[in-house]
């Protein structure tokens, strides 16, 4: 049945315990009968639910997968079913007669934690969870809470333990078979053997001589009846029989059998046996090691009390890794990410961090257990080869850095606590605390608003400590007047040019802003023909372009750079193209990416980034790969992704439109998906073009048919866009698309009321088939693509900005960044591209500072189709760099063959 909020439950015991049931009732009727006691009015009396049964090897999968939710019954009954695991697990089990007299297993014995935990669980049961009467009373008497979660708990014992090695350990069908076995005198007597004794046997570890200590293990039982009694087994045939009657009977007998029980759960024990008068047990390191861990919980479990001398054991060494500055560099005169550290153990015992000559004396040691301060301390072998092995080994500073951030670090392929040096506590200090306030510069030709003044201090502060910085606040709210206002900041301080580096695109407007906010700063074009790098003034400001970077990177390193910019950064997110490489060979006092999507797919792309603004903050790119990114964005590993956020979050200074801060300076933003139907056209090309793509999915593998994968979804993209564009036709337009008719719906309502628009198409050829057919309509429009020119671009800008052209169509990837367009109060997103990051950032042309009307977007989403059924998958997307998915479409091309069917068949979306 299905579990529900209003779904009851109540465990019912029977003799067996195995044939006890869960029933649930509630809101579903079932077909047995069920009496309880429960609410008659003002009180309480007999009554009879229509319940499910179910037999308990049906009921614990049921309360093991049951979902949040399900109620308080359900939930109370799962968890004192998992602590009923937990026991098994651990070996609690014994078998035990019931009152007809057959076989049956049972949870025990229990300690004082697996009692307190009993009365924890019977709490937390709902009065309707134990409202079962008591047999055979004319008054209504009930079980008790605990009475009910010890017989769930002796119940799963009893299924679960009777597996196929059952017969082998019960040497019968008593004990192991499904079905009830009356106990014979054989099978009385097996279980006699396997019962804790009255006295409890107990190992109590000593330490004998001082040079070479021993470790032996002296035996006793101790009064299960008077706890504080307790007789060493050396002296146990001579104690007075008033000692050996407080123990109970056949004292001898109890010793034995408790010696054998423990020898079964720890193989050691068993040498005790093979002595006339078991008395005490000599221990090697090994078997001291192996008590102090899994052989001492074993012996536990079996009711073996293991006692160990007071204060004689530490709880161990705790290891930290650290860092000290190398041979050379202690006068320093400042703390330089290209610094070499020499790696250290750091060790502490007690609290209290041993000395170099102590751990070298420990990297030496040839025993487990060694003395330290007066302790005794287990060590680890592996430590101990640890230790040996990397007394040399140097880490740069920007790899102590980042352990210093996150707090560990990893060492052989383990992560371990890091401790930060003496050398990095001042620059950790001065980043923890934040920026310090920076005046703005008196030559600044403009106010910086608040949020704007702090990132100034900002990028201040992280340049001057010469760790470089990501300016990833979102598009449009003011990253180049910050940059501007460092340049200035730092020409103050004579810290030399600043080269920015830009899309070619965005070379006008860096010129028009220097101008216009900084007319006292000398600003040239490194572009075109006659350009060169004769003179650079030292307070001078050189844009060039990272197509530029790639033809003269030996030029622009030859200039001594206090500042080095990369606009759009998101140019080098690819960390192994020809432009992240020149870029990384260009010599810099600092470094600033200045980016509003720092990762739009992958966290490589972050890497790639970062690793050039504050080079091996975030180590190589492979041990990046497998220690950061396939955990986060394959496992969604927290930790992982606490560690990276740690370690990143200083150096990436994001705000967003809607922080507190900075939503009041900003209008409304509204978000609306039209969805559209598809033409019949369009819905019989559809099914076409999906059902022989599948065919041709099914047979291929790899890359063969991750491409077939993307051919199939950019081929219905285009279908649900406009029938002519997958066809490749310039008309006829109208009647065939409802997207299309759709498109011009809004658009005349739009134009209607004198507002202008911006419409993104990832397809340029589509752009040009709208372009076709408002021009059929007289409407005037404007067209960017890749293939526009720099001037042409500034004009269209000009026009659409001083209301001349209403309607501007522009293909994603080229009209996606950098464009001041705040004379549209309407954004289109004609398709979707599968990044909600990147579509965020083409509407940031409309929505960003200095746009003062509210901004509606709309998406035409065509439905019933792919387009349909991604869409609820984008929101869980939008904000990439806060939870990573797949990227752009490539997650799409790992789908199995069936989960594509169902994304791309054409019906109703889910």
């Amino acid at each position: 049945m299905e579990l529900t909020p209003d779904t009851r439950a109540i465990f019912v015991p029977s003799d067996p315990p195995r044939d006890g049931v869960l029933a649930l009732w509630g809101d579903q009727a079932g077909p047995t009968p069920v009496e309880l006691v429960l609410p008659k009015g003002k009180s309480f009396g007999r009554t009879k639910v229509d319940a499910h049964v179910l037999p308990l090897g049906e009921a614990i999968p049921l309360l093991l997968s049951a979902p949040e939710g399900s109620g308080t019954a359900i939930a109370a009954w799962s968890a004192a079913l998992s602590a009923a695991l937990q026991l098994i697990a651990r070996g609690r089990v014994l078998p035990a007669a019931t009152a007809r007299g057959v076989d049956t297993w049972r949870v025990g014995p229990l300690d004082g934690a697996d009692e307190t935990l009993l009365r924890d669980l019977a709490a937390a049961l709902p009065p309707e969870a134990h409202a079962l009467p008591l047999s055979g009373l004319k008054k209504v008497r009930l079980h008790s809470p605990e009475t009910l979660v010890r017989a769930l708990w002796d119940a799963t014992a009893d299924v679960l333990v009777r597996t196929p090695a059952a017969p082998v350990v019960a040497g019968g069908p008593a004990f192991a078979a499904p079905e009830p076995t009356l106990l014979d005198a054989a099978d009385a007597e097996w279980l006699a053997a396997q019962q804790p004794s009255g006295a409890q046997l107990q190992l109590r570890i000593e330490i004998r001589g001082e040079e070479e200590p021993e470790f032996a293990g002296v035996l006793a039982l101790r009064s299960a009846l008077d706890p504080s009694l307790v007789v060493d087994a050396a002296t146990l045939w001579d104690a007075p029989d008033a000692v050996l009657a407080r123990l109970g009977d056949q004292v001898e007998a109890q010793l034995l059998i408790a010696l054998r029980r423990g020898a079964r759960a720890w193989a050691p024990l068993g040498r005790a046996l093979e002595a006339a008068a078991p008395a005490e047990l000599i221990l090697t390191d090994d078997e001291l090691v192996e008590l102090l861990g899994p052989g001492g919980a074993n012996l536990s479990s079996a009711g073996v009390e293991v006692l160990w001398p007071k204060g004689m054991f530490s709880d161990g060494i705790r290891v930290k890794a650290s860092a000290t500055p190398a041979p050379g560099s202690e006068a320093a005169a400042a703390f330089r990410m290209t610094d070499l550290l020499k790696f250290r153990w750091q060790l502490s015992v007690g609290g209290e961090d041993l000395t170099d000559a102590e751990i070298s004396a420990l990297a030496e040691a040839k025993r487990p257990m060694v003395r330290l301060r007066g302790q005794w301390v287990r060590v680890d072998p592996g430590m101990l080869a640890r230790l040996r092995r990397r007394s040399s080994d140097e880490v740069t500073a920007a790899e102590a850095l980042a352990a210093a951030l996150s707090g560990s670090m990893e060492v052989d392929g383990e992560r371990l606590e890091f401790s930060a040096p003496s050398a990095l506590s001042g620059l950790l200090d001065r980043i923890r605390l934040g920026p310090s306030t920076v005046d703005i510069p008196s030559d600044l030709k403009a106010t910086l608003r608040p949020y704007q003044h702090a990132g100034l201090g900002w990028l201040a502060e992280m340049t001057e400590l010469g760790l470089g910085g990501i300016l990833a606040d979102d598009m449009g709210l003011g990253k180049t007047i910050q940059l501007i206002a460092l340049h200035l900041h730092r020409r103050s301080l004579a810290a030399g040019p600043t080269l920015v580096l830009c899309p070619t695109s965005l070379l006008g407007n860096w010129e028009r802003e220097f101008a216009k906010f900084a007319p006292s700063t000398p600003v040239r074009r490194f572009h075109g023909g006659r350009r060169h790098l004769d003179e650079v003034a030292p307070d001078e400001v050189v844009l060039a372009t990272y197509g530029v970077l790639r033809r003269d990177r030996e030029a622009l390193a030859e200039v001594g750079w206090g500042l080095l910019a990369a606009d759009e950064a998101q140019h080098v997110k690819n960390p192994l193209s020809v432009t992240a490489k020149q870029l990384r060979r260009i010599p810099a006092a600092a470094r600033v990416a200045l980016t509003g999507t720092p990762m739009e797919n992958r966290l490589t792309e972050l890497w790639s980034i970062m690793d050039w603004t504050t080079p091996g903050l975030l180590g190589s790119l492979e041990h990046f790969r497998r220690t950061i990114a396939r955990p986060v964005e394959r496992d969604r590993d927290e930790a992982s992704t606490r560690r990276l956020a740690a370690t990143v979050r200083p150096f990436l200074l994001r705000r967003r439109k809607t922080d507190p801060d900075i939503a009041p300076e900003l209008p409304r933003k509204t978000e609306t998906d039209r969805f559209v139907p598809l033409t019949t056209e369009q819905a019989t090309l559809y099914e076409a073009v999906v059902r022989e793509n599948l065919a041709v999915i099914r047979e291929s593998q790899g890359v063969q048919r991750r491409g077939q994968v993307l051919k199939l979804l950019t081929e219905l993209k285009q279908i649900c866009n406009h029938p002519a564009q997958y066809l490749k036709q310039t008309g006829p337009l109208t009647g065939r698309s409802g997207k299309l008719a759709a498109f011009e719906e809004l658009l005349d309502v739009i134009l209607d009321e004198g507002d202008s628009v911006l419409v993104f198409s990832q397809y340029v050829q589509l752009c040009k088939l709208l372009a076709a057919r408002l021009g059929e309509r007289g409407l005037p429009v404007e067209l960017l693509s890749g293939a526009t020119s720099v001037s042409r671009r500034e004009d269209m800008v000009r026009r659409f900005q001083s209301g001349d052209v209403p309607v501007f169509l522009l293909s994603l990837k080229a009209g996606g960044v950098g464009l001041n367009l705040t004379r549209a109060t309407h954004v289109i997103h004609y398709d979707r591209w599968w990044n909600p990051a990147v579509e965020d950032q083409a509407t940031d042309r409309a929505y960003r500072i200095g746009q003062d009307r509210p901004v509606q977007v709309h998406r035409l989403i065509a439905e019933g189709t792919l387009e349909d059924r991604i869409a609820t998958v984008l929101e869980s997307k939008r904000g990439l760099a806060e939870a990573v998915v797949g990227s752009g479409e490539d997650w799409l091309t790992e789908l199995s063959d069936e989960e594509l069917t169902e994304l791309v068949r054409l019906g109703e979306a889910p």
